[in-house]
């Protein structure tokens, strides 16, 4: 016996309440929302959620989601290239990039260190970090600066102390993110103000 076809409804639900912040009740009310939406809107939509796997790829240098091999970060000459951000998650890169006052360039890890959760360094885009710093090359890197800029919890601190002692050797400068930031918050939540602060107040681990 062939059983009855789901709810289209239920199942847009069940899909969208599979997205980070969006609880049944949230993702029923997008849900209705896109029903009663513009047709057109509906494609254009559907034809950006069908295509973001394709055209997204990982900037070689940084390791940030762009659609080139280069970001356009990594390729801009007027950008300080002496200071290196690293960050977590593109989404904190994007809230550095929003307050406007940072112009050195960023290196994307994609996570954390998590023992707990089972992230690893290996888990990371920590290689292509020492990389750019010339731990893998003849070559001296120009990077005189590193700064982590991961959460200050327990996870970013661990981060930042584990990156700062494999760095430190190649003679290149680590600092933190001062305390600008409130301790256990996230550092994509954070204001100009308190991200502007935190920059300006880093110092050396």
């Amino acid at each position: 016996m062939n059983t009855p076809a789901a709810d289209p409804l239920q199942r847009l639900a069940a899909l969208l309440s599979r997205l980070p912040g969006i609880g049944e009740k949230s993702a029923m009310r997008l849900a209705l929302a896109l029903v009663r939406a513009d047709p057109e809107y509906i494609r254009t939509l559907a034809e950006a959620v069908g295509s973001v796997h394709e055209t997204l790829k990982l900037c070689r240098s940084c390791c940030d989601l762009t659609s080139t091999e280069i970001c356009v970060r990594c390729s801009d000459a007027r950008r300080d290239h002496t200071t290196l951000c690293v960050v977590a998650q593109p989404q904190d890169r994007m809230a550095l990039e929003r307050a406007g006052f940072y112009r050195g360039l960023y290196h994307v890890l994609h996570g954390v260190l998590d023992p707990l959760g089972g992230v690893g360094p290996g888990d990371l885009h920590v290689d292509a970090l020492l990389r750019r710093l010339g731990a893998n090359e003849e070559d001296s890197a120009t990077v005189q600066e590193v700064i982590v800029a991961t959460s200050p919890n327990v996870e970013g601190d661990a981060t930042a102390l584990y990156l700062s002692r494999l760095i430190a050797p190649l003679g290149v400068r680590v600092s933190r993110i001062a305390s600008g930031v409130a301790v256990g918050g996230e550092l994509e939540y954070a204001d100009v103000t308190t991200l502007h602060r935190a920059l300006q107040e880093r110092r050396v681990l």
